[in-house]
């Protein structure tokens, strides 16, 4: 299995490089042509976000100076913030306690991935559930 960190990483390269070549897209046409799932793509966006990589203009994504700052980091810092007193929890959880939805949430994670800031397991309770914390 290869380490979500990773794999955030490379699914932001499919994205980079889908946009690369075929130019501003739609979500629906960005997960049809790189096959991610819609929390897979929201992380990789976040990672994008704060790599200063891609531009949202209306529902077309782009490469470009980002404007996500304003929305991506800030939910990013609330995630920051909620991870500092809840320890570890999962990406629903999360979302929750941050009072942000929960694609957000997970554009969020992405962000701070790249930052290197946080960590996270795979854990099985009932379903497969992403434990994410604070990387110290």
């Amino acid at each position: 299995m290869i380490p979500y960190m990773e794999e955030c990483g490379k699914n932001a390269g499919k994205i980079y490089k889908t946009l690369d070549m075929l130019g501003p897209l739609p979500k629906t046409k960005l997960l049809k042509t790189t096959r991610l799932d819609e929390h897979h793509f929201q992380a990789a966006i976040g990672w994008l976000a704060r790599e200063n990589k891609v531009v949202k203009n209306g529902v077309l994504y782009a490469l470009g100076a980002t404007n996500l700052t304003e929305t991506v980091g800030a939910d990013a810092g609330k995630i920051w913030e909620t991870l500092q007193t809840q320890q570890e929890v999962d990406v629903s959880s999360l979302a929750k306690f941050a009072d942000i939805p929960l694609k957000d949430a997970y554009s969020a994670v992405g962000w701070l991935a790249r930052e290197d800031k946080v960590d996270w397991q795979w854990q099985k309770t009932g379903k497969k559930q992403m434990k994410i914390r604070l990387k110290y």
